[in-house]
Formats: structure tokens, sequence, C-alpha cells
């Protein structure tokens, strides 16, 4: 990746890509002020996976896109619909050049981003940062339609939202007595159990689960630290979800899965323990993330009927 420090050295040359606006724009409201977009932006570049998600559920396929956590490319979820797009970096560090020469027209980023990522990527295109609080029920639906926003979509995001909304109803109907449930990803370090506040557990928490972290998860983070086989009862629960984000995390699960500590809980006795996608469920947001999560808990409650 390219440095910040080389960056500045060339930002005047980067500046001049900067597109003059034209007289019909909008003015959002975002973490770092006032924005000017294009109200039919054509060139967009996405450095958050909620933003991609967003766009495409759009209907917009952006130029660019950073890899999902654990991989080199976008969530497999959304691979069919991205197609060759280029890869701008990865959620902990964007190619700045990379996304300068993709000459966007808008640039939409986390809510995380450091003002001076932002300061950096404002001189190539109008960059959108959602003003949102995190880990909060609602907080990816905002996001998307801040996006929607500055896409001129806004109709499109929240018709999405409102599927969503009745897909979780419909499920919560066939979950009888609001179930326990968790949700870790398995490390080569061991699981790391994931709060009820990130985005997959607000949708357990919607469908009728009662999500249960065991008191692993420190207040404000969005996991806890590491388990050893024999505190995974902190978490034995009615339903487990357990996912992976790579080849060295499913080798650490295929190991623990043999180990009398994990055998012993009644979760795995009960056989409801449910492998989930990693990239989805532990590192995605958005409408078609809301619904592929949705489509999961729904095949394993009829599986398990």
């Amino acid at each position: 990746m390219t440095s910040l420090r080389r960056f500045c050295m060339t930002a005047t040359g980067i500046a001049a890509l900067s597109a003059t606006l034209p007289a019909s724009a909008t003015t959002l409201e975002t973490a770092f002020g006032s924005v000017e977009v294009d109200d039919d932006p054509s060139r967009v570049v996405t450095l958050y996976t909620g933003a991609l998600d967003t766009a495409l559920t759009t209907g917009m396929t952006p130029l660019g896109a950073v890899a999902t956590r654990g991989g080199d490319g976008v969530p497999a979820y959304l691979s069919d619909a991205t197609g060759d797009i280029s890869i701008v970096g990865t959620p902990r560090e964007t190619n700045i050049e990379a996304v300068a020469a993709l000459k966007p027209d808008l640039i939409l980023a986390s809510p995380q981003l450091s003002e001076s990522q932002y300061q950096l990527l404002s001189r190539i295109a109008p960059t959108v940062v959602p003003d949102v609080t995190p880990y909060q029920m609602d907080s990816w639906e905002q996001e998307a339609q801040v996006y929607g926003k500055a896409l001129g979509q806004l109709d499109a995001v929240n018709e999405a939202i409102d599927e969503v909304d009745a897909q979780t109803q419909a499920i919560r109907e066939d979950v009888a007595d609001s179930p326990t449930a968790s949700l870790i990803r398995w490390m080569p370090q061991g699981a790391i159990v994931m709060a009820p506040q990130i985005f997959s557990n607000t949708l357990l928490a919607r469908s009728g689960f009662t999500v249960d972290d065991g008191d692993t998860v420190k207040e404000g983070r969005p996991h806890s630290d590491p388990l050893s086989l024999e505190n995974l009862s902190k978490i034995d629960n009615d339903w487990l979800f357990l996912a992976t984000l790579n080849a060295e995390g499913d080798e650490a699960y295929q190991a623990a899965k043999q180990s009398p500590a994990f055998d012993r809980l009644d979760v795995v006795q009960q056989d409801h323990v449910i492998s989930v996608s990693g990239q989805l469920w532990t590192s995605a947001s958005g409408p078609m993330a809301a619904q592929a999560i949705l489509d999961d808990i729904d095949t394993a409650m009829h599986e398990m009927k």
C-alpha cells in the first residue's frame, strides 16, 4: 500500500483530478460537515463493505472497493454482482493513489474513517462519511440511507430496508420462546464472541432470538478476546452460529471440534451449531447482507424442524 507520506508529496497533482460539481447537486450532512454531491454520480468508489452493498442494492456497480476482512477481494456474497471490480485497499488501509486513478465523482467511506484520510480523499472527489453511532440496532439502516441519498437512490434503499423488516417478521413467527443464541468467529488463536450490538446479531434479535455473549465482550468492543476451549461453556446457549474467515480459521475450528470440551457443550449435543460465512456474518453490513443473513437463519430454522 502507498503510504500517506508518499501521497502527500503528490497531493497537488491528485487534487487536480477533482471534478467541478455540476449545477445539479445535493448537500449532505456527514461526519465531517456538509458535502455537496452530484445528483447523478456515475463513477463511484466504495471504501466500506456496507457502502458497496448499498450501492449494489440500488443498481449502481462501483468502480472500486476495498477487500473484505480475511480475503483479497470483495465478500463472496457480493462477488457475482461486482464483476471485475478494482480493489483499492483493505478495511485497515486505503491505497489513495489507486482511488485517484479511477477518477471518481463520489467516494463512499466508512463511518470509522479518520479525519486525516478524509482530508486526502476529499481532494479527489466528494467523500461521504455517515455520521452514525456504531453498534446500535439501526446503525446499518442509517448508514444505508446516507449512502442512498448520496447516490440519489434513497427510495430504493428504503424499499430494501422494508423488505428486510418483512423478512425478520416472517422468521420471528417461526422462532418460539426467544431462544438464546451466540455468534462466534473461530480464529487461529481461538474463538472470539461477537458483541450483541454488531450487525448480524441485531438481525438475530429482530428475528426472535435472545443474543447472549456470556459477559465475554467488554463494553464498546465488537468482540471478545479469544476464549479457551474450557471457557466456551460461557456461551453454551440454545443456538450457536459459528463463523470462520479463512483457511487458518477453518483448520483451527476443525481441530477444536475434536476436543472433549467442545463435544460436551449442550448446543453441540443438541446439534444446534450452525456454520456461517465469517465474511458475511462478522464483517459485512447493508441491505443485501441483511437478506443473506436472514436467509441463513430461515434455512437453519426450517432444517431443524
